[in-house]
């Protein structure tokens, strides 16, 4: 199954690999640009003879146009449609036949597709991608059923599960105008009018070399990759692409409040979100202490939350928070909580704002902050043992407007946190007007 994002706890779960850079050294990383505008990384990495090529375009969700959410996400399946060389099927066919794997994924601000290949066959995916950038051939009978697949995933990840589509909801609730006010998935209604020329439409817009990275990390060096980017990427011209738009949001003057009842819940939850500045937009300078203030929280058996709602006090069975600062517009900061059997929605919440309010009022001890620190700066090594960990980061970045020099520095910009200045973002960030707060809860059928 193609894969969509929008969900923040998969975001959570992704945070470290898109946010953290695993070293200082940039993975070795380098990058050119071809004359059409693409431009190419390399990131060598000589443990295995394998190597995993990624194309990622400056697209995603918060473009799709005003009527026609989902269409990125749509588009990204349809790319496996066929090409005149290649039809139909053909370009997964091959990769397999030639014992590789490829797959794709949609966000708000970017859609990715890669392929895990032995080195000897980076020539054979290199053109498959090349093909597929600007030949792509659809047509209403390839469209209109995977348009059912895709209405399917809908059914299957959101429409099915209370939790998602709660989280669907208070996402929908707190970006009461920003670009990311509607899933990445689309809305059901709007998906079912998705045709072949509004695919093709975006596809048109979007698509073109420089409006693209290559991506290529692995048992590779420079100058190979130059070569074989510059036989199959080098002849695609370049194209006009249109504006990237991501709007701002209004004074924000109230708390929302959500509450979603289902008798598919077994067990109560409750979330918040709050608006909060991205590397991009909004009070970016809090954009580091932020991560750390998430990782005090609920980074480990250790954290604020963890000891105690669920040592000290027993009243949580789980607890986490999240924050993801790679988006062109704004970002949210992410906190929830699962409550033990018997324990009530009411108190559980009084919990975590008294421990929300404690930062707030008398802020964090600097070993918390080191201790954070280095648990993040750890993890960042650890990204290092894939080939697609380096090239997930890297791609992430650039299509941010970051650059490799950004990634280097982003243990040393956490290191450098201090817990003034986690207050500081505490404060301007863990507000109760921009704040929506969702509970699910139990239906009770008798």
């Amino acid at each position: 199954m193609r894969r969509f994002w929008r969900s923040w706890i998969v975001v959570l779960g992704f945070l470290l690999l898109i946010a953290a850079p695993a070293s200082a050294q940039r993975f070795g990383a380098e990058t050119f640009t071809l004359a059409n505008g693409l431009q190419v990384v390399v990131i060598p990495n000589h443990r295995a003879p394998a190597v995993t090529q990624m194309v990622w375009y400056k697209t995603g969700a918060a473009d799709d146009p005003r009527g026609k959410s989902g269409i990125a996400h749509f588009l990204e399946h349809l790319m496996f449609k066929g090409t005149r060389a290649n039809p139909q099927g053909a370009f997964s066919a091959l990769i397999a036949q030639n014992g590789g794997r490829d797959n794709a994924f949609t966000t708000e601000d970017y859609t990715a597709f890669h392929e895990t290949v032995a080195r000897d066959r980076l020539d054979l995916v290199m053109r498959l991608e090349a093909d597929r950038m600007t030949g792509l051939v659809l047509d209403d009978a390839a469209v209109l059923p995977e348009r059912d697949v895709i209405l399917e995933e809908r059914r299957m990840r959101i429409d099915n599960d209370p939790s998602a589509l709660l989280r669907e909801q208070l996402t929908a609730a707190l970006f009461l105008n920003a670009s990311y006010h509607n899933p990445t998935i689309g809305w059901e209604h709007e998906m079912h009018g998705l045709g072949t020329a509004d695919a093709l439409a975006f596809y048109r817009d979007w698509y073109a070399p420089n409006n693209a990275v290559l991506i290529v990390a692995g048992d590779v060096e420079t100058a190979e990759v130059g070569t074989l980017a510059e036989r199959h990427f080098g002849p695609l011209a370049a194209r006009p692409v249109p504006p990237r738009i991501r709007l701002d949001e209004p004074p924000h003057h109230a708390s929302i409040r959500l509450e979603m009842k289902s008798a598919r819940v077994a067990q109560p939850s409750w979330r918040r979100y709050y608006l909060a500045p991205s590397y991009r937009a909004g009070a970016t300078q809090h954009a580091y202490a932020l991560q750390v203030l998430a990782e005090i929280l609920a980074g480990s058996d250790g954290s604020r939350l963890n000891q105690a709602l669920v040592l000290d006090k027993g009243l949580a069975l789980t607890v986490g928070a999240g924050y993801a600062p790679s988006a062109l517009g704004l970002a949210d900061f992410g906190v929830y909580a699962t409550p033990k059997p018997g324990v009530a929605i009411a108190d559980l919440e009084a919990a975590v704002d008294a421990e929300l309010h404690r930062i707030l009022e008398h802020g964090v001890e600097p070993d918390e902050v080191a201790r954070a620190a280095r648990r993040m700066q750890a993890s960042a090594i650890y990204s290092q043992d894939s080939l697609s960990g380096p090239a997930n980061i890297i791609g992430t970045a650039l299509m941010l407007g970051r650059n490799l020099d950004d990634v280097a520095a982003w243990p040393d910009k956490i290191g450098a946190v201090t817990p003034d200045e986690v207050q500081a973002a505490a404060r301007a960030v863990l507000v109760e007007r921009n704040s929506a707060t969702g509970i699910l809860l139990p239906e009770r059928t008798s």
